[in-house]
């Protein structure tokens, strides 16, 4: 994420841009913002890297925000919206797709039906997967390639996917995180999955930096709006 955040502050040089996470590693949002308020600022505009909006983006987050503008009611803090299933971020994961595939020649150049298995975190609210669910159909659509969702913590499972994706024809398969970063999940996929092509998660992106930036301009539009 560290990469992905160097871009960001390479497209807007004149922005303070920091990286902060919600749980496992540090700094803690909880930390950054203190860090902020203690530098003397008055307002700061939160960015979530998540790509649906589940617990974390409706719970998580906003509850530390609420706290962190209890002990510092001087500082202002506006949540910018998800990242979510933006077509910029799907032509982004087909390019992953694409340097995996081209990867292989036998893959690449041969006539046989590729599938993908596009890998999510998951959730426990049906209502999120099922949106997450959109992204194969519209990777599908973008490649011309059969492809099937799963996820690192609920059902359908990798497993699944590729049996889904066998059954529909596919004689190749190849994974394809729907996640910004490595880590033990993307781990877990790999090791559910072993003899199969892996992609790598989406990563530094120029769409990636885009998407952000329109983020945070929402989020500013919307502040002032409110403030007139």
């Amino acid at each position: 994420m560290s990469a992905v955040v160097a871009d960001l502050a390479a497209a807007r040089p004149g922005f303070d841009v920091r990286l902060a996470f919600l749980d496992l590693n540090a700094p803690s949002v909880e930390q950054v913002v203190d860090a902020v308020a203690a530098e003397g600022h008055t307002h700061a505009v939160i960015t979530p890297l998540l790509l649906g909006s589940a617990f974390h983006a409706r719970v998580d987050l906003p509850g530390l925000l609420a706290a962190a503008h209890a002990r510092h009611p001087q500082l202002q803090l506006t949540q910018a919206g998800v990242l979510g299933p933006d077509a910029r971020l799907i032509a982004a994961l087909r390019d992953r797709v694409a340097e995996a595939s081209n990867s292989v020649p036998l893959v690449a150049r041969s006539n046989r039906r590729l599938g993908i298995a596009v890998a999510a975190v998951g959730s426990s609210s049906p209502a999120a997967n099922a949106r997450t669910a959109e992204v194969a159909r519209r990777l599908a659509a973008l490649t011309g390639h059969l492809a099937e969702i799963c996820f690192a913590t609920t059902e359908p499972t990798l497993p699944e996917a590729i049996s889904r994706l066998r059954t529909r024809g596919a004689e190749d398969i190849l994974v394809a995180p729907w996640f910004l970063a490595p880590g033990l999940l993307t781990d877990r996929l790999v090791a559910a999955a072993p003899n199969v092509l892996h992609a790598n998660v989406i990563g530094p992106h120029a769409a990636l930096t885009d998407i952000v930036w329109d983020r945070y301009a929402a989020a500013i539009a919307t502040t002032l709006t409110m403030s007139a």
